[in-house]
């Protein structure tokens, strides 16, 4: 891939993409970051002078499995992927608001955002890298982190499915308020990306809109490894 990633994401076809988000919650996107990429994504996991904190998710309870979180000043490509797509995202992020009557407008850059979280005492980066080996899973679980937070996230695939791990699919539910719950799986390729809910999403209803919550997380891991880059905007407390 020739372009910068500023350029690969102005090219990304949006509106089909921020429809899919206001019909789905989520959106699949196409690949956006080269072999060469995620390969030296998934080598840096190993580089402990990049990250703040390395979760054990068992200890935690939060399945099987590690993930470590980014410290400030964050590699260049993740500042460019964030800082690329929020813009895209925070237009639809506002029509969400509006629909559902939330008194909350955000700002067009992410930068203002981040000013936000700051002045809420939320100071830490929320970028992070998951690593999955056999038997490890992800619980459903929400990315929140404080009072501040943005609707939307990014998970990136690092890793090849059917080639570097079996199983490991990519799982969201949506709660639907007095109906059964809404499963999805998603099994995206290397370099693919998914866009997805924070927290909850508008849905029209007879009387108008109203919120259904969405959760996500990771199917257990039948064979290899599976190596995930996750994007959040808002910082954490």
């Amino acid at each position: 891939m020739s372009e910068t990633i500023a350029q690969r994401i102005e090219n990304l076809d949006w509106p089909r993409y921020a429809e899919s988000l206001h019909e789905k919650g989520y959106a699949h996107l196409p690949e956006i970051l080269s072999a060469k990429e995620c390969k030296a994504l998934t080598a840096s996991y190993d580089d402990n002078t990049l990250y703040r904190s390395t979760i054990n998710m068992k200890r935690y309870q939060f399945g099987s499995g590690e993930y470590k979180y980014f410290k400030y000043p964050l590699p260049d490509i993740i500042t460019d992927l964030r800082h690329s797509i929020y813009p895209y995202l925070a237009k639809v992020a506002n029509d969400w608001a509006f629909k559902l009557g939330i008194n909350e407008v955000f700002p067009n850059q992410l930068e203002e955002l981040l000013e936000k979280c700051h002045q809420a005492e939320q100071n830490r980066p929320t970028p992070l890298i998951l690593k999955y080996h056999t038997g490890d899973w992800n619980a459903l679980h929400q990315d929140l982190y404080g009072e501040v937070y943005f609707p939307f996230q990014i998970v990136f695939f690092l890793t090849q499915a059917q080639v570097d791990y079996t199983g490991g699919e990519f799982v969201m539910v949506e709660n639907r308020p007095r109906m059964q719950s809404k499963p999805v799986v998603l099994q995206p390729d290397r370099g693919e990306a998914v866009i997805f809910t924070t927290n909850f999403r508008p849905v029209l209803g007879t009387k108008g809109y109203y919120r259904t919550t969405m959760r996500h997380g990771v199917s257990e891991v039948k064979t290899g490894e599976r190596i995930n880059l996750g994007i959040i905007f808002h910082d954490a407390q």
